[in-house]
């Protein structure tokens, strides 16, 4: 195989550690945006607080999903502690989780409040299938609200630090509305509600729903990325949207969920259902116009997504030069608009 795009290697890049953002900036709108303009291939160095003086006229679709409290804290029947990360639904009754010990089928799991935790099944990608119990089984509705009223921020792997108080607000979009993610949709996080008046003044503002999950910091490990399969994630995509998605309006998507859910639509004409949508540079965009992103990790498929975009030597590039130009990374860092 001769083709430079289909070779993990060759999305990686070499990183400062120091650049991740453990925090974001306060006010949201002082994070740095890097623009690029694909047309005049121009490179600007701005504001977030600056979107709203330069976009062109497009429809503007956030992704709405709400992140769960997913992570719980409790014990094993031994007493040493134990961490679960819950996933998704499988059925009313039964869930998908992580679970940071070792575990067996059959153990149950002690958590607060009296409720308690069966492993059903071990996967060879180290999931769990487990079902919660009280005096009962808990459905899904009930899963979430204990989740709600007792777990934690699931903040990314790569932030290397416990929750605080304020990651309940600072983690979640201002308009998150749907529960369903593990983790947020990041390039949303730097709208503040003011930002989104003032943009509705010039553009009209799109929801839709993915319920993003913990597939998303799945590494790309296949040396060929053809070979990768995505992860599978729940979207629902209203009436409004879809007229638009059929019609000609320019389209800016706010972060690479809102790419792949319309991306997927576009192709398949589906309202709802599972999204595993790959973009990549052999799979671009086909109605999807601007993009607004944050910056990604090497060899993940959110930095393949952005290649699709502007392909893989100039993606590589922008990283650079914001690297060299101390742009903060990852989910509470600085942004990037593709225009």
């Amino acid at each position: 195989m001769n083709d430079e795009d289909l070779l993990l290697k060759n999305y990686d890049y070499k990183f400062d550690n120091n650049l991740i953002a453990k925090y974001p900036v306060s006010p949201k709108e002082d994070a740095k945006l890097l623009l690029y303009e694909r047309d005049k291939n121009k490179i600007s160095h701005l504001k977030f607080k600056n979107l709203y003086e330069i976009l062109p006229h497009c429809c503007i679709v956030f992704n709405d999903s709400k992140v769960i409290k997913a992570r719980i804290f409790g014990k094993k029947q031994s007493g040493a502690k134990v961490e679960l990360l819950f996933h998704k639904a499988l059925n009313e009754y039964e869930f998908l989780a992580q679970i940071r010990a070792r575990v067996k089928k059959d153990d149950i799991l002690s958590f607060c409040d009296d409720l308690k935790v069966r492993i059903l099944e071990l996967f060879d990608d180290g999931t769990r299938k487990i079902e919660f119990l009280k005096d009962k089984k808990l459905n899904h509705k009930e899963v979430l609200e204990f989740l709600e009223n007792h777990g934690h921020v699931p903040l990314p792997p790569y932030i290397k630090r416990a929750d605080e108080k304020e990651d309940a607000t600072q983690y979640q979009t201002v308009f998150a509305k749907n529960l369903g993610s593990v983790a947020a949709p990041t390039a949303s996080l730097h709208f503040s509600k003011d930002m989104l008046k003032k943009l509705e003044k010039k553009h009209k503002l799109y929801y839709l729903s993915l319920h993003i999950g913990a597939g998303t910091f799945k590494n790309v490990e296949c040396e060929n990325i053809l070979e990768h399969k995505m992860h599978e994630e729940f979207f629902f995509i209203n009436k409004d949207l879809q007229k638009i998605l059929l019609s000609d309006e320019k389209i800016l998507a706010v972060g690479t969920t809102v790419a792949r859910t319309i991306e997927n639509f576009v192709r398949t004409k589906e309202e709802n259902g599972l999204c595993s949508l790959f973009l990549h540079p052999k799979n671009p965009p086909t109605r999807v116009d601007y993009l607004l992103t944050n910056f990604h990790l090497p060899k993940s498929s959110l930095i393949m997504l952005v290649s699709s975009f502007i392909g893989r030597k100039k993606t590589l590039e922008l990283y650079e030069i914001a690297m060299k130009e101390n742009y903060r990374f990852y989910s509470y860092g600085d942004a990037m608009l593709i225009l």
